[in-house]
């Protein structure tokens, strides 16, 4: 203690010891187990089918989920119900767009929201066949985001749309089947417009490179923006019994699909027991609260699916095709 304080006081409290002698104990048969032996994975033999792979995954966490998930998006379809899928940019950069692409036309995804960058990925492999540029390397002399065909393809197909009354995801989805570009049938926008399918695109302003050329027209993505946020509240007022997967968006396509689904309540849609999904190679917070659990408080069921998007959604895709199927 420092010069004139009182000394401490020595603290009275006292800790036996406890009795270990008087643990109680009971057997093991009488508690409850999370997992048995029924659940547990089978080998496969070579050349075994895709159904017999699906049904050696143990019978626990996400393996099961993904059998449940699958499940409720092909049962669901049969009984005609909206299944929309909302998405970053990212799956389309590993290589998912053949996947999305046939969902689309099997009938099975009827509706597709995107962000901004996603179209100008999709635009990317339309017109060469390849896409992902590298940053880091092209940052430091101010070259990135600068190819130039992008941003004139793409801000003037937005500038067309806002002129024709079309949304940003239609405009651009016709301007992508106009051009039949190389690689065009691997477009989720060109041929969600050919398929009659609304694909909307929701755009934070200044998130994308084509934002940094002089030919973005600020009213028109605006306007094309708003009018597929409108777009996508209409279907969600049609997904009662539905199913809304979000792939790969951490904040922009879960905060719209709230407010879309705020929307379409407050005019009257009952849209209940949902089946939400959101998969994704790392876990945030707005799509646990904004997909999985505020949507289905009440009624439906949300589920995350949490791993590499190259890897999680053909075998998604796989396991609804094959239920489908049946």
């Amino acid at each position: 203690p420092g010069r004139g304080a009182a000394p401490a006081k020595r603290s009275m409290k006292q800790f036996p010891p406890l009795d270990w002698k008087s643990v109680r104990t009971s057997p093991l048969a009488q508690r409850p187990n999370k997992v048995d032996a029924g659940a547990f994975g089978k080998p496969l033999n070579a050349g075994a089918p895709f159904a017999e792979f699906l049904q050696s995954l143990p019978d626990v966490l996400a393996a099961r989920d993904l059998r449940e998930i699958a499940a409720a998006i092909a049962d669901r379809h049969r009984a005609g119900k909206t299944i929309a899928l909302g998405m970053g940019a990212h799956p389309i950069k590993v290589g998912l767009s053949p996947l999305i692409v046939d969902l689309l036309e099997r009938g099975i995804v009827n509706a597709i929201a995107m962000n901004g960058a996603a179209i100008i990925h999709d635009f990317e492999i339309a017109f060469q066949g390849g896409t992902s540029e590298d940053v880091s390397s092209r940052l430091r002399d101010g070259t990135f985001g600068m190819a130039r065909e992008p941003a004139d393809f793409l801000n003037s197909a937005i500038a067309e749309a806002a002129r024709d009354g079309l949304g940003l995801g239609a405009g651009v989805g016709r301007a992508l089947l106009r051009a039949r570009f190389p690689f065009g049938h691997w477009s989720i926008l060109a041929r969600a417009y050919a398929l009659g399918i609304p694909a909307t695109v929701h755009v934070a302003i200044g998130t994308d490179i084509l934002h940094m050329h002089p030919s973005a027209d600020g009213a028109a993505i605006g306007q094309t923006s708003l009018q597929d946020f409108r777009t996508l509240a209409a279907v969600v007022a049609q997904m009662d019994g539905g199913v809304f997967v979000n792939l790969g968006s951490a904040v922009v396509i879960p905060e719209t699909f709230l407010k879309a689904l705020a929307l379409a309540r407050n005019l009257g849609s009952k849209v209940e027991e949902l089946v939400t999904v959101d998969m994704d190679f790392l876990r945030h917070y707005r799509p646990e609260v904004n997909v999985v659990q505020r949507p289905t408080s009440g009624s439906g069921k949300g589920y995350r699916l949490t791993g590499h998007h190259e890897i999680l959604f053909p075998l998604l895709h796989a396991a609804v095709v094959e239920r489908v199927s049946r």
